[in-house]
């Protein structure tokens, strides 16, 4: 017996007297700066495990009161930074050596990725959804400031030696049905504490997971979905809905240089997420979390061959005499071949892979539904094994958490192009994009909507052209992922999404409706709101004519929506047009049919979409 299997049964076998069973689900890592220990944020057990890299187990366990939703290591491994990803959320200061929580620092609506700054004395916290960082004076415990980003950070980075923060939002901001709507990196000057601009990602960018830097910090990579929402979804081959991309910034002058996609021309990477580069930046690593794999991909050559394009030259996607045809660097966002040759597909031996740390020769995965931790030995004679600790027993899978790893997973996708998580990230959500589904004709693209509470407000779709969630379920499996659904997948997947509970608004004030929002709730019964909107679904499941129907949906009734956490759900109105609920109530609502607003004033309207924002 091998000492690696050997290791792994002890793992076992420890695991199953210490968690009996229940999920852990792993997702974010941090390694120390020795290259000693590893840090496991175990979401769901609300703990973090301490892995030893030289002992290879599992040596200690960090019980916290709330969930873990990123890890940061001070610079001399002294103090760990776990955030509880809250809406009262809150950073916890640990001593990782004793395991204790020696106090907590101050953070917003969902905290999750930390970054400090180069001198160690500020430590900057994404608050998801507040939409900005929360910069905390590490000396004195007090948060200093807020700074405004993009929306939902959820991944961020220093570029070593700089004083530049570089900020992954999850989601576009803005309306919808416009020629561009893509996701955006922010960049924070940590030294001001303020931020300096923003990057563009390509059209359609979404899913905005991971985001690493280069280990002399000359480059940045950020990992997401590249979505062809312009294009009817016919078919699937060659990425004809949704693609997995790695964009590349050169940090010297804030630039994109280039997206790459992590696709092959008849095999989807759905659902990047973690990156990293290995220390002396040869490697570039991605992990798929659709399709449980990693990307292993040689970075000297990827930018030999992007610094080429840049520079004007033309190449090919292949040999001339093979029929390849010729290349520029406009091309690369829309080429499915340019990693030939250049990157290698290693499969993960678990389901799920989430974030990934770089240590030495070793890359680790944190495989969030098989509880374990993946191990790639990319050095000396094992190149390229994989192996598979786990973290405790094998989980057992109820029927929601089955649903909720099928919902993940690309595999039962045709090609594996994409998962159901690719058009409804953040937990089953939105991607803030347009789609021609062509269930209700071609011609009329639509809004993403929620999946939270599809279920228990029927009938499906924007033209409720579904009587059912249900039926819906099974349509898009059918339809969407061109995959034939199994009765007991799609039941699973059921079960998963009516088990989604609604996150507490950010507009509330410790729970509880703000003045304005107080004010606002009675101006939502006086203007005729809840006629359409009653609570406690917040919808009557009629649908009507509103008078935003166009094209084919002209004068066509559309389903009347819950309220129910709209304050996520940007864009609004079926086609996204309106940017803000205050847009749906104003600039959109001329004949009154979004509730009785034109004779309210401008107080009386921000009210209004206080209270509405706050359900």
């Amino acid at each position: 017996m091998s000492r690696w299997v050997f290791l792994s049964l002890l793992l076992l076998a420890w695991g199953r007297s210490a968690t009996g069973g229940e999920p852990l689900s792993p997702q974010a890592l941090a390694a120390d700066h020795a290259g000693r220990r590893l840090y496991i944020a175990e979401t769901t057990a609300r703990r973090v495990a301490v892995f030893d890299l030289e002992a290879w187990r599992v040596v200690k366990r960090i019980a916290l009161e709330g969930v873990p939703g990123g890890l940061a290591l001070s610079a001399d491994d002294s103090r760990l930074y776990v955030a509880d990803a809250a809406p009262l959320g809150c950073v916890w200061v640990v001593d990782p050596r004793r395991g204790r929580v020696l106090s907590t620092l101050p953070a917003g609506h969902t905290p999750g990725a930390m970054v400090q700054s180069r001198d160690g004395a500020t430590l900057f916290v994404c608050n998801r959804f507040n939409h900005d960082l929360s910069v905390i004076d590490l000396a004195s415990g007090r948060e200093v400031k807020r700074i405004a980003v993009s929306r939902e950070p959820v991944a961020a980075v220093r570029a070593p030696p700089s004083d530049l923060l570089f900020v992954a939002n999850l989601l576009p901001a803005g309306p919808a049905n416009g020629a561009s709507s893509a996701a955006v990196v922010s960049v924070i000057d940590a030294r001001a504490a303020e931020a300096i601009g923003e990057i563009a990602l390509p059209n359609g960018s979404t899913s905005v997971l991971g985001i690493a830097a280069s280990p002399d910090g000359a480059y940045i990579y950020a990992t997401h979905t590249l979505a062809r929402y312009q294009l009817p979804t016919t078919q699937l081959e060659r990425g004809w809905m949704n693609t997995s991309a790695v964009s590349v910034i050169r940090v010297a002058d804030r630039a994109l240089v280039n997206t790459v996609l992590l696709d092959e021309p008849d095999l989807g990477a759905a659902n990047p997420w973690g990156v990293a580069c290995s220390a002396d930046g040869r490697r570039l690593y991605v992990a798929h979390a659709g399709t449980h794999e990693l990307s292993v991909i040689d970075r000297t050559r990827l930018h030999e061959k992007l610094d080429r394009l840049a520079a004007g030259a033309v190449l090919y996607n292949a040999p001339p005499e093979e029929g390849g045809g010729p290349l520029t660097a406009a091309d690369v966002p829309d080429d499915l071949a340019f990693l030939a040759g250049l990157r290698t597909r290693v499969p993960l031996p678990g389901v799920g892979p989430r974030e990934v740390v770089a240590v030495g020769d070793r890359l680790f995965a944190a495989q969030y539904f098989s509880d374990s931790l993946a191990v790639v030995d990319l050095g000396g004679a094992d190149g390229g094994r994989t192996s598979s600790i786990p973290l405790g027993p094998e989980p057992t899978l109820s029927p929601a958490r089955r649903g909720e790893m099928l919902f993940h997973d690309a595999r039962q996708c045709f090609q594996h192009w994409q998962s159901c998580a690719s058009c409804h990230p953040g937990e089953a959500r939105v991607d803030a994009l347009n789609w021609d589904l062509g269930n209700d004709g071609l011609g009329n693209p639509k809004n993403t909507k929620s999946l939270l509470m599809a279920h228990q407000t029927p009938p499906a779709m924007s033209r409720g052209v579904r009587e059912r969630a249900e039926t819906a379920v099974r349509a898009g499996l059918l339809h969407i992922q061109f995959a034939v659904p199994e009765e007991r997948d799609a039941s699973a997947m059921d079960t998963y999404l009516r088990s989604l509970a609604p996150v507490p608004s950010p507009y509330r004030i410790d729970g509880r409706l703000s003045p304005a929002a107080t004010r606002g709730q009675a101006l939502f019964a006086e203007a005729g709101c809840a006629r359409c909107h009653p609570g406690p679904l917040y919808t009557d499941l009629a649908a009507y004519d509103v008078g935003t129907g166009a094209g084919i949906d002209q004068g066509k009734p559309l389903d009347t929506p819950t309220l129910v956490e709209v304050w996520r759900t940007a864009p609004y109105l079926h086609d996204g047009r309106a940017a803000t609920i205050k847009e749906v109530l104003t600039t959109f609502n001329g004949s009154d049919k979004h509730g009785s607003t034109s004779k309210l004033t401008e107080q009386e309207v921000d009210d209004l979409a206080e209270f509405v924002l706050s359900l």
